[in-house]
C-alpha cells in the first residue's frame, strides 16, 4: 500500500459515515470529485479535508474535497447481497479447499452439488480455484477427499472486517486518520 502526498488522478474523495468511519472498506467508499461537490452543495456532507487542487467553474473556485462526512448516519445492518464477489470476499479471495489465492482462477462451487439437491445459497456456495473445483466435480468434499468448508451467511460487519484485510494499492495522506489496517499489511 502506497500513501500519496499529491492528489491521485481524478481526485477521488473518501466518503465517511456521520460517525467518521468509512461507509465501506471493501470496496473502499469513494466518490468522484463531481459527486462530492454535488453533495456539498446539496448540504448532505461536510468537507473534512481537501486537496490543494482547485475546481473551477465560471463563477467560482473551490478546493477539491479529499474526505467528506455524511450528515445523516447510514446503518450497516442490512443483509449483504448474495453475489459472487461477496462470496469471494467472505472466503478471503482464496480457495477454501487448498488455500490458493489466485483471484483469476477463483470459481463459485456448490459444496453439496446441485445434482445432489444442493441449493445456490450462502450456506452451500464457496470460493474454489478451478483445479479444486474440477477435482471435486459432482461429489461432496468428503467424497472427493477434500476438507469440508464452512459456508455461512455473513453479516455486513463480517464482510467489512474481511475487507480490511485487503487495503487498496494507494491511499491519500489525508485519508489515513480515518482508515485502519493492520501494520503488517502496509508493505
Amino acid at each position: 500500500m502506497q500513501v500519496l502526498d499529491k492528489a491521485p488522478s481524478g481526485w477521488p474523495c473518501l466518503v465517511l459515515n456521520a460517525d467518521y468511519q468509512p461507509l465501506s472498506y471493501w470496496p473502499l467508499s469513494i466518490w468522484s470529485w463531481q459527486e462530492a461537490i454535488k453533495n456539498v452543495f446539496l448540504e448532505r456532507v461536510t468537507v473534512v479535508s481537501s486537496y490543494e487542487d482547485m475546481i473551477h467553474s465560471p463563477s467560482m473556485e473551490v478546493p477539491a474535497p479529499s474526505v467528506v462526512a455524511l450528515h445523516e448516519y447510514v446503518t450497516h445492518n442490512r443483509t449483504p447481497a448474495f453475489t459472487r464477489y461477496n462470496i469471494w470476499l467472505r472466503d478471503g479471495f482464496s480457495c477454501v479447499y487448498c488455500g490458493r489465492d489466485k483471484v483469476e482462477e477463483l470459481t463459485f462451487d456448490h459444496v453439496v452439488p446441485r445434482s445432489r439437491g444442493g441449493r445456490t445459497s450462502w450456506e452451500n456456495i464457496v470460493a474454489a480455484c478451478s483445479p479444486c473445483n474440477l477435482k471435486k466435480g459432482g461429489r461432496t468434499p468428503r467424497q472427493a477427499g477434500m476438507p469440508d468448508p464452512h459456508a455461512f451467511r455473513p453479516n455486513m460487519h463480517q464482510l467489512q472486517a474481511q475487507g480490511r484485510r485487503f487495503p487498496p494499492k494507494y491511499l491519500h495522506a489525508s485519508w489515513m486518520d480515518f482508515l485502519y489496517w493492520d501494520a503488517e499489511l502496509e508493505r
